[in-house]
This record gives C-alpha cells, sequence and structure tokens, in this order.
C-alpha cells in the first residue's frame, strides 16, 4: 500500500497561499517551549554534533526514541522540531533533536560543514543511541528529510538495526530542482535570507581557517548553484554544484529503500520541484509511503492542532506508531 490512508489535509481559508502556509506557521510555534538535555557526540574526524533529547512524560528510561534531523540552517531550537517535540510531549517516547555540524551556536571544529547528503555522521549517531533505545524511528525535516531518506536508501544493508522506520516531510530529494525553484524571483526573500546565514558561518570559519577558506564576496552571492559551487562542493569532495546536487539528492535512492518510509511534500511547496513528487516510485516499492496534499507550503500546514499535534506530525505519528 504505498499511499498512506490518511486524513485528507484542510488548510485553513484564511491562511491560503504557498508563502503565508510556509512562514506563519512557523511563527506561531516558536512560542512552543522546550526543555533538553545536551550530549555531544564525538566524531571520528575529530569533529562533533550535540544531540538534545526531551524525555518522555514521567519517563527516564524509554526505550524507544524519534531521532528528529532540522532543515537548512536549522537546529533543535526550529519552531517545527519544538513543535514535534510538542506532539510528542504526551507519549512514552523520547524525542532526540540532532544538531548538524556547526549547527549548535558553537563552530564545528573541522574545516566542512554539514550538507544534504551528509549520512555518515547520522551513521555515527545512531551508533551511540543503540546503546540507549532498542527502537528508532528517524524524522528529517526539509534538508534532513533528504539526508534520512538517503540512508534509508544509499546502504539498505547495513542501516542500524534500531530504526524501525523513517519520515521525511517537506524534503528536497531532487536538489539540483529545488536549489533552481528557490532561486525563482518569487522566492528571493528564502534565497537572501539562507545566504546571509550560511555567509556568516563561512566567515566565522574563514578567520579558523585563512589559508583554506577565502569568505571574500559570500555576502554577494545570488544562489545555491553560485553558494554550493564554491563553498559546498569543494568543501565535500565534489567537483561542482551539480555534481554535488546529484550524488546527494535522495531521489537516487528511494527505490532501494526497505524499512518502512514516509514522504509528506505539498504540492505548493515553493522549495520544491515536481521530481519531489515521484508517484512511480512509490507504487514500485512496497516500503515507501506518500502523501501529496495540494496544500501545506514548506514545513507549515496551518491546521487546529489535534490532540497537540499539527496534520504533518499526526500522520506521521499515526504511521510510526501503526509500526
Amino acid at each position: 500500500m504505498p499511499f498512506l490512508d490518511c486524513v485528507p489535509y484542510q488548510c485553513p481559508l484564511f491562511l491560503r497561499g504557498a508563502h503565508i502556509e510556509t512562514i506563519v506557521p512557523n511563527l506561531s510555534r516558536r512560542r512552543f517551549p522546550v526543555r533538553y538535555r545536551r550530549d555531544r557526540v564525538e566524531l571520528g574526524d575529530g569533529d562533533f554534533v550535540d544531540l538534545d533529547t526531551m524525555n518522555s512524560e514521567g519517563s527516564e528510561s524509554s526505550d524507544t526514541c524519534v531521532l528528529a534531523l532540522h532543515g537548512l540552517e536549522g537546529s533543535s531550537e526550529a519552531p517545527y522540531v519544538k513543535s514535534l517535540a510538542k506532539a510528542l510531549s504526551g507519549s512514552d517516547w523520547d524525542l532526540v533533536a540532532m544538531n548538524m555540524r556547526g549547527c549548535s551556536e558553537e563552530l564545528n571544529r573541522t574545516l566542512r560543514f554539514y550538507h544534504s547528503g551528509e549520512t555518515g555522521d547520522l551513521g555515527e549517531v545512531l551508533s551511540v543511541l543503540e546503546h540507549r533505545y532498542r527502537r528508532l524511528f528517524l524524522f528529517g525535516f526539509s534538508l534532513g528529510g533528504n539526508v534520512v531518506l538517503k540512508y534509508m536508501g544509499e546502504n539498505p544493508s547495513a542501516i542500524n538495526p534500531i530504526v524501525k522506520g523513517a519520515v521525511a516531510v517537506s524534503a528536497p530529494i531532487d536538489l539540483e530542482g529545488s536549489a533552481l525553484k528557490i532561486g525563482e524571483k518569487e522566492n528571493r526573500f528564502y534565497m537572501r535570507r539562507f545566504i546571509r546565514l550560511l555567509s556568516e558561518k563561512v566567515e566565522a570559519k574563514a578567520k579558523v581557517y585563512p589559508e583554506e577558506l577565502d569568505a571574500i564576496g559570500v555576502r554577494d552571492l545570488q544562489s545555491f548553484l553560485a553558494f554550493d559551487g564554491r563553498y559546498t562542493a569543494p568543501l565535500n569532495g565534489y567537483l561542482s554544484a551539480e555534481d554535488y546536487w546529484r550524488k546527494c539528492s535522495a531521489l537516487n535512492w528511494l527505490q532501494d529503500i526497505r524499512v518502512p518510509s514516509l514522504l509528506i511534500n505539498a504540492r505548493n511547496d515553493p522549495f520544491l520541484s515536481e521530481a519531489c513528487f515521484p508517484e512511480s516510485v512509490v507504487l514500485e516499492n512496497s516500503a515507501l509511503y506518500s502523501v501529496y496534499p495540494n496544500r501545506g507550503g514548506h514545513l507549515g500546514f496551518p491546521s487546529r492542532r489535534e490532540v497537540d499535534r499539527a496534520w504533518h506530525e499526526a500522520v506521521a505519528l499515526r504511521f510510526l506508531e501503526e509500526l
């Protein structure tokens, strides 16, 4: 059953519009307070990532957790992660939010940053969490969703055995198409914001690695083609932005997924290309499920919360609970 049977998404009439559906929910979700416990995972190359854990209600020893991966320039404090924490607050599952390299308010140690296809760090984190939990579900948002689905498909026989399922929400699984989509005129607001945030990290990193990294003119870059071509690709061993996009797009690995995984992408998401709705691949893979509502924006899905869950959270957690 490749297409998940769920309650259809209904966007409120007064919040309709791709950009409204994207921005307003994430502004309103900032109010959710979450208390985390922070742990540091030392990585094999000398770098680190920080994990923020919210224990299940009234429990210090849950055997199950949801490992959340944030989107581009997000963190455990991102509104959509805090909203997921709120949705899990009444359950007996822990939430562990993984802050990717350089995303936990402290500059990471190595020259390179996180990126859309970095599954190695995820694998190392899972090797740590397998000593804490018997069962784990991956939950990726946007860029984190691409990382999750790539991990699930690129080497299915080597997936950590505690991973019992995965969800990706608003995932740009076609990196090239999505990079070009965000670069369109009507999305200029988002592009400027991403370049500003990424530029701050490049400038900070250049002070530590002045011989290896040139930050001059980084704020003048106008697209992901320019930024990824100048920084992301060479810092991570790719030949070009196009080479990076091609080799890191989860779209290439969906057919090989063997552990139940769910993709939730809104048709009007201003960040996603048409290839991010892979109906034919889903139909051919009994382990891959999808829901493509016509509305919802990017990480938005404004709706009345039912049992403290937004629509996409209710669909995703019901899917994981049934596993």
